[in-house]
């Protein structure tokens, strides 16, 4: 994994002191982040901003990981969403996974770790963006009576 990767990323965590250290451990590997401690704050972020790879927290107060995810995911079912958890089982990350989640991952989460399942959801992000650019090229260049 390249160790300056330019990726945009929502970080969604209630906790204050673990969302601080992971955005400036990603901030320092290059990566441009927003943070967010709810996920009603997240569901808006994610409307408002295009976001490379969206890490959200399964256990938080108000509406939980599921349900930011769920949420988020209506409004933009392109949107790339890795699950964290500390106390995840495995009936929760299938349903994470059925809703359209990335990826799950424990916490304590390596750094390594996270950063190579950012890279895959970027990358997978660019594939859907460039095909829906060559369907579009596509329909336009059938419009067209040359």
């Amino acid at each position: 994994m390249e160790n300056n990767m330019e990726a945009k990323v929502l970080l969604v965590d209630d906790e204050k002191e673990f969302l601080e250290t992971l955005s400036n451990r990603l901030e320092l590997r290059g990566l441009k982040v927003s943070a967010v401690t709810s996920g009603e704050q997240a569901v808006i972020e994610a409307k408002e901003q295009e976001y490379d790879a969206i890490v959200v927290d399964l256990s938080m107060p108000g509406i939980d990981g599921l349900e930011t995810l769920r949420r988020i995911k209506a409004d933009n079912p392109g949107a790339e969403i890795i699950m964290l958890t500390g106390h995840g089982s495995i009936k929760s990350g299938v349903e994470a996974m059925k809703l359209g989640a990335t990826d799950f991952l424990q916490k304590p989460v390596e750094l390594s770790e996270l950063l190579e399942k950012i890279g895959e959801a970027k990358g997978q992000k660019m594939l859907v963006l460039q095909k829906q650019s060559q369907e579009e090229l596509r329909r336009i260049v059938k419009s067209k009576s040359w």
